[in-house]
């Protein structure tokens, strides 16, 4: 498996977003949807998004946003279908952290569901050391959302 900085020009990854964001409106309320576009995620230039591969096959992928100099959120975190329960996320999760790291980040913040369809990430994020908090940045209090940080 091999973790690559992704311009997300290709279409492997663009459907791998479709299927993101599909998912998402499937189980989320449409005001509580905050997951990005494609569009988005080329647009802002405080992402760095990445992809997992393994050969030619698209594995999963993530992204880091930075709110400011201390602090980042992790976005866009997706696994493919076909290639759960590999360990993917948590791969994809270690190398968020540590790009984290290099850029000096203190803090890594994420906003994901609070319905059960997320609790498998809820766990992941707990394993790897993230409390819940209140919502931060531009997020507000939701019953569909839980916020997490990551002291790092």
């Amino acid at each position: 498996m091999e973790i690559q900085e992704d311009d997300l020009r290709g279409g492997a990854i663009a459907a791998l977003l479709e299927e993101h964001l599909t998912d998402m409106h499937a189980i989320t309320p449409p005001e509580s949807v905050h997951a990005m576009d494609l569009e988005a995620l080329r647009r802002d230039p405080a992402i760095t998004f990445f992809s997992l591969w393994e050969m030619d096959a698209l594995l999963g992928c993530g992204a880091l946003k930075q709110l400011d100099a201390l602090t980042g959120e992790i976005k866009s975190m997706r696994t493919a279908e076909t290639h759960r329960r590999r360990g993917v996320a948590a791969k994809i999760l270690e190398h968020l952290i540590a790009v984290s790291k290099q850029k000096g980040l203190a803090t890594l913040y994420l906003e994901t569901g609070a319905m059960p369809e997320f609790a498998a990430a809820r766990s992941l994020y707990e394993r790897r050391g993230f409390k819940y908090c209140p919502p931060f940045a531009e997020y507000a209090e939701d019953p569909n959302s839980v916020f997490m940080r990551l002291d790092l």
